[in-house]
């Protein structure tokens, strides 16, 4: 059986993923210790946080300050410290081997009674739970990013998850103020299974001089009614996160996937979107 009695999530990685459920988590009324391997990285997570807040509290969008939501989250280098978590979601890198060494090492430190959640975007959950005494309890809990803003969360169930930890699942990201849909441990789960051919094919279509990167995303946008367009999507949600979600499905399911050459060539020039200024757009 896992505990469903939740009062303390703990989150592991402090980056843009770990810090928005961190924040949502607290914003709710939970309290939440988020861990990552430097104090430098926690640091980061938190000064994302209180500016996440004061823009929510500026819009008049929070019920409570932001400092009462703050002091309920915690910062720590020390895994241990989210060992007394009632539910632990992991949001590290995409990359198999370092989730599997997570979550080796939560099984070992964590009750057996305690929910495993990841907040991968395209790995498989069975093989992030495959080495585990109990992969059971491991589900997918994939957050849309930004994570305050965004209301869906993708419920992954891998080829061990029991039922009870599904309806868990569901259960505590409705009470985080998310909607639900559910998804089987397929490559790319729903979301990205179809986001990133979309994504992949308007950058396709610019830099084949289909149309300018502006009327790309203009066409998409007030010809299917999407709030952004493909190519300032993939600025907000980084290229670089864009090609490896996009070469992990081309691995999977063949040529339908593959990369465009222009994402290619801007995540290797270092133009990864938002987040370092320049992508399809500069930014300041």
């Amino acid at each position: 059986m896992i505990r469903d009695d939740i009062d303390r999530i703990g989150v592991i990685g402090a980056g843009t993923m770990g810090s928005g459920i961190a924040q949502v988590a607290a914003t709710t009324g939970y309290d939440v210790v988020v861990r990552d391997v430097e104090a430098a990285y926690v640091e980061s997570g938190f000064e994302t946080i209180d500016d996440s807040l004061a823009r929510l509290a500026d819009r008049d969008a929070l019920t409570e300050s932001p400092s009462t939501i703050r002091d309920r989250i915690d910062g720590t280098t020390d895994l241990e410290d989210v060992a007394d978590c009632d539910v632990v979601i992991e949001a590290v890198l995409e990359r198999m081997d370092v989730k599997r060494e997570v979550f080796a090492d939560l099984e070992r430190i964590c009750d057996e009674d305690v929910l495993l959640a990841t907040n991968t975007s395209t790995l498989s959950i069975t093989s992030i739970a495959s080495a585990l005494d109990r992969p059971d309890r491991v589900v997918g809990l994939h957050f849309m990013n930004p994570v305050p803003i965004m209301d869906g969360v993708e419920v992954v169930v891998g080829e061990k998850t029991t039922a009870q930890a599904v309806e868990l699942a569901h259960d505590l990201a409705e009470e985080m103020g998310k909607t639900t849909w559910e998804s089987d441990d397929k490559p790319g789960f729903v979301t990205n299974r179809i986001l990133m051919p979309w994504i992949n094919e308007g950058i396709r279509a610019y830099d084949e001089g289909v149309a300018s990167k502006e009327d790309v995303d203009a066409g998409m946008e007030l010809g299917t009614n999407v709030p952004m367009g493909p190519l300032t999507l993939a600025d907000h949600i980084g290229l670089d996160v864009c090609l490896h979600a996009t070469e992990t499905l081309y691995e999977e399911l063949g040529d339908r996937y593959k990369p465009a050459y222009l994402l290619k060539r801007k995540v290797e020039a270092g133009d990864l979107g938002k987040k370092t200024g320049e992508g399809f757009y500069s930014y300041d």
